[in-house]
């Protein structure tokens, strides 16, 4: 529990200035009516590879593993 307290308080006096900025793609859309701002961060797809690849691969064995004994089992004709 002081570990936690000491690491959030250590990251409450960095502030905001320790952060990194991430890149950002800006494209805008400019018509009589309207004006589209759009931002696209461009680390998006590597976080998405981060957050969804250990998920995806468990789903992928545990199919593998469950179809196996399928593709072992002698035909019957």
């Amino acid at each position: 529990m002081n570990q936690r307290k000491d690491t959030y308080r250590a990251a409450l006096q960095r502030g905001p200035d320790a952060v990194v900025p991430r890149s950002v793609k800006v494209t805008q859309l400019h018509t009589r009516y309207v004006r589209v701002t759009i931002e696209l961060d461009t680390g998006l797809p590597r976080d998405l590879v981060q957050w969804a690849g250990a998920p995806v691969s468990a789903m992928v064995r545990a199919g593998a593993a469950a179809l196996r004994p399928l593709r072992s089992a002698p035909q019957a004709e």
